[in-house]
């Protein structure tokens, strides 16, 4: 069995479905309320669990109902969170007001993922040393992000980032990371690019492998991937969903699914296409715990895929 370990969020998303958003001081009526635990790395650590990994995750939530539901879900999930820290403050709490056309506005309290920092990292270096892959995203304090980093590469364990939600990194920390995988708004961000910057996919995937000096892996929702590797460039073509209720979550799926299947030795190319079948998956149903593929989902459906 392989070991993924985890270094992200975790936090409940309180989702509100409205008539309409309110103007400032308005209040409005009729809206459809449902809560639901969520954050990358939870989300991501369970994606690698129910496909079959050995999976420890480090987050922090708080001492509040929150906290105990997201303890109760990893323990029922068989993801190992002996190392996430209770913080004084509250767990992280998502705030969001979805409108009948699906947009929607996202207020976010961070609360105890600012209380995960390089100290705690530091009380996680065992899980990190034994796993065959390390993945970080970024929904925490960037001296978590970096400690994560420098501990996987000083373990010689394989690191994957998921750079959202994006901003630039540190020059140090480039080096750090042997894949990263960004999707389309996040690439032109990591690198530092303006809106208008004229750069097709292949050459920011390009430029983000040089970077890495590793890998680069582009999400590209429905049109597939890109993957960067020493100088080549492959397309990964998309896997068709038979319907997209919910795209939740689709990327949390993807970067589970990359993780555990390159901790088991599949080359690069191979584990995006895997990936994105996982994704795939994910989007046709609603909800994101609900919607992340077990292993015996996936094979199902890879055979269908070949």
């Amino acid at each position: 069995m392989v070991k993924v370990a985890v270094v992200g969020s975790y936090g409940a998303g309180l989702t509100m479905r409205l008539p309409r958003s309110p103007a400032a001081g308005e209040t409005v009526s009729g809206g459809e309320f449902s809560p639901g635990p969520g954050g990358k790395g939870s989300n991501q650590a369970i994606g690698a669990a129910r496909l079959g990994a050995q999976v420890s995750l480090l987050t922090a939530v708080g001492d509040d109902d929150f906290g105990r539901a997201a303890r109760a879900l990893w323990r029922e999930e068989g993801v190992a969170a002996d190392h996430v820290l209770t913080a004084g403050a509250p767990t992280m709490v998502g705030f969001i007001l979805v409108e009948p056309s699906g947009e929607n506005r996202i207020s976010i309290a961070p609360g105890a993922l600012d209380e995960l920092d390089a100290a705690a990292v530091e009380s996680f270096h065992a899980e990190i040393a034994a796993a065959d892959i390390l993945v970080v995203s970024m929904e925490i304090p960037e001296a978590a992000v970096a400690a994560a980093l420098r501990a996987g590469r000083r373990a010689g364990t394989t690191t994957l980032l998921n750079p959202a939600p994006a901003r630039p990194l540190p020059d140090d920390l480039w080096p750090l990371i042997d894949v990263i995988t960004p999707n389309q708004t996040e690439a032109p961000v990591l690198l530092g690019l303006q809106e208008e910057h004229g750069l097709d996919d292949e050459e920011l995937t390009r430029r983000l492998c040089a970077l890495t000096g590793g890998a680069a892996v582009l999400t590209r929702g429905g049109e597939g991937a890109l993957v960067a590797r020493a100088g080549v460039t492959t397309r990964i073509p998309p896997h068709p969903a038979d319907s997209v209720v919910d795209t939740t979550g689709a990327g949390d799926s993807f970067t589970a699914a990359l993780a555990v299947t390159l901790a088991e030795g599949r080359p690069l190319t191979e584990a995006a296409r895997i990936a994105g079948v996982a994704g795939a998956h994910t989007v046709t149903i609603a909800g994101v715990i609900p919607a992340l593929p077990t292993r015996d989902q996936l094979d199902a459906l890879m055979g269908t895929a070949r």
